[in-house]
């Protein structure tokens, strides 16, 4: 008998391998010319500015970085809007209790870490709740999705309404407001959009960070309240996927167990009765 748990983890084991040999092919050169590039500019800096050494270069490069680490950006003056104004500290609470967790801005002080871990303790419970809640919500409008995989028909009909309705409002419209906000690519705002809501997180690419930009003072929040509503719909979706996923294995290792089983008894019926030989006693 076949049981596939253990294939399974085999299979996702199998696809974390296969992820990061890709990611190796596509990335490790990249990787290579862009510090190339970085080491060459730092050179041409050293070689334009004669009075700076090496070693205060690394320095002020050393200082770039926790810069950046602590949420401020190199780029532009002191005039630089807060991080920390209402509405982008709305838009980092967001992202706490829904553990996305850019990590491009994070609490510098020792009372903000200290009320950061237990904000996340009691908020995150919190949010898991809203969105099961909200899912429910969503569920009900869709007959529910157990009745969908038991007797298609009608709701099929209402899953593919809720799937492509989804799709457009929080997968294929907001990149083209992230673009021409950003001055990002379709291709960019999409990747930000599906990274975001399916709470990867990388901070690579965030919303009202472009220090030469005017952003309206609403426009992290409304990104904060649309991340909300898009989590509990892409967490429903892969819900789905990963339900039929799993019935889809069932199914496929119960034929293949009844196929075997089959065959087993057909070759038994198949064979001749071998002759019986009476030794007498």
């Amino acid at each position: 008998q076949i049981s596939w748990p253990p294939l399974l983890v085999l299979g996702y084991l199998f696809y974390l391998l296969l992820g990061a040999t890709v990611f190796q092919l596509l990335e490790k050169q990249a990787e290579t010319h862009f510090r190339d590039q970085f080491q060459l500019e730092k050179l041409n800096f050293l070689q334009n500015y004669t009075c700076l050494d090496r070693q205060a270069l690394e320095k002020f490069v050393q200082v770039l970085m926790e810069a950046w680490e602590k949420g401020v950006n190199p780029e532009g003056n002191s005039t630089n809007p807060s991080n920390w104004d209402f509405s982008n500290s709305f838009f980092f609470a967001g992202t706490v209790v829904t553990t996305i967790g850019y990590g491009n801005l994070s609490p510098s002080t020792v009372a903000g870490q200290i009320f950061c871990v237990f904000y996340a303790l009691f908020g995150v419970p919190l949010n898991l709740a809203f969105l099961n809640q909200l899912g429910k919500g969503l569920n009900a409008h869709l007959l529910t999705l157990e009745r969908w995989v038991q007797k298609p028909g009608r709701a099929q009909v209402q899953l593919a309404i809720f799937l492509s309705t989804g799709t457009l409002l929080f997968l294929v419209f907001p990149p083209l407001v992230f673009s021409y906000v950003e001055g990002w690519s379709y291709g960019e705002g999409f990747y930000f959009t599906f990274i975001t809501l399916s709470t990867i997180g990388f901070g690579d690419y965030v919303v009202g960070t472009n220090p030469n930009k005017h952003y309206i003072p609403v426009y992290r929040s409304l990104t904060a309240i649309w991340i909300v509503f898009g989590l509990a719909w892409l967490a429903l979706v892969f819900n789905v996927g990963a339900d039929l996923m799993e019935k889809f294995l069932q199914l496929k290792w119960y034929k293949s167990d009844l196929s075997l089983a089959e065959g087993a008894t057909t070759k038994l019926e198949d064979e001749p009765e071998q002759p019986r030989i009476h030794i007498p006693s």
